[in-house]
């Protein structure tokens, strides 16, 4: 929709009193594409959501958008210069306004009678029900005509603060995957912020991992995924076994036996094993184990295995076929491990 549009955040910080909120971020996502901050609450992407919005002003860094320097040190741009469209949790929706009115609030009457408003609900499939009011719509409804009145400006950055965090869970799943998909029908720039793995791999072309002021990591959901930066934000980002390994070259051994590596080294590490990479077996090859726990989810199964003293996480796509108190061998089958600095306990500390 905004050919030159993008975002620059470089060596952004912002400190409250005692309290530092965003160290030294450096972040560039192209034009046309999305970028997640995900991390847990107090890690600091709302108030580098709202630097990037000019509602709060960075102590040290610059930032540009669609090439444009809106901050740097004794300077910003106010807002409502920046061409940026919020969404916001609450949707914000004015009661007394229909929903062409809540659309074409703030639109200049050019744009109005250019039929803005009207496009910018055809995008969201809301155009039939333009005259409704708000206390009339469903929470999908509402979160829909939120997003095209941020639309219809033609924003060149569009900020999403938690967007579906107030949605009921199959509502939350449906969306954010419609959102998903019409910013980049639109090649809309965006950046969202969430606590939600799950919201940020389906959302994210960019996925920037916060944990205390800091982006951990920045890259697509698959390489957080597959290869996290450290034993942290494999956790965060999904299931998790850290074992203790002895490693020499690219062989880990562990409890598991013995695991592949990406890259070689020497001495004592943490090893990644995804739970979905370990399998079960009643008997053959593999580390002995014994069942302690089984949830079943329909789609897949998760087991808890206690192999050497050694909680192990194992999920495997099919209904229990197992019973806890079985005696079963225990497999790696995953591609190449990823380790860490070695850390005290067996499983290490993310």
């Amino acid at each position: 929709m905004n050919e030159q549009s993008g975002l620059s955040i470089q060596r952004v910080s912002k400190r409250f009193g005692d309290c530092v909120a965003v160290a030294d971020v450096s972040v560039d996502l192209p034009a046309g594409q999305q970028l997640v901050l995900l991390g847990p609450s107090g890690c600091g992407k709302t108030t580098l959501l709202r630097m990037v919005a000019g509602l709060e002003v960075p102590d040290a860094g610059v930032i540009s958008i669609g090439g444009e320097l809106v901050s740097e040190p004794g300077r910003a741009v106010p807002p409502e210069r920046r061409r940026v469209g919020m969404v916001f949790q609450d949707w914000a929706l004015f009661p007394h306004m229909s929903v062409a009115r809540n659309v074409a609030y703030g639109l200049n009457r050019a744009r109005v009678r250019a039929g803005r408003a009207q496009q910018a609900l055809e995008l969201v499939h809301m155009d039939h029900l333009a005259d409704r009011s708000p206390h009339e719509l469903s929470a999908g409804q509402a979160q829909r005509v939120a997003l095209a009145r941020a639309i219809a400006p033609q924003p060149r950055l569009l900020l999403f603060d938690e967007p579906f965090s107030s949605l009921d869970a199959e509502l939350r799943v449906s969306l954010r995957s419609e959102v998903a998909a019409l910013m980049r029908d639109v090649q809309m720039t965006a950046v969202f912020v969430t606590h939600d793995q799950e919201e940020a791999f389906v959302l994210g072309d960019q996925v920037a991992v916060m944990n205390e002021g800091r982006v951990i990591q920045v890259g697509t959901p698959a390489q957080i995924y597959s290869e996290p930066a450290t034993g942290w934000v494999a956790s965060f980002v999904g299931e998790t076994n850290l074992l203790a390994a002895e490693v020499n070259g690219r062989v880990a051994t562990t409890v598991l036996g013995d695991l592949p590596l990406r890259s070689g080294d020497v001495g004592p590490r943490v090893v990644l094993a995804r739970p979905e990479h370990i399998s079960l077996t009643k008997a053959g090859p593999g580390s002995p184990g014994t069942v302690t726990a089984i949830e079943f989810y329909g789609h897949d199964t998760s087991y808890r295995v206690e192999v050497a003293e050694t909680p192990v996480v194992v999920r495997v796509p099919a209904g229990p076929a197992h019973r806890v108190g079985d005696q079963v061998a225990v497999t790696y089958n995953g591609p190449d491990a990823v380790t860490f600095a070695a850390t005290t306990g067996r499983t290490g500390t993310p």
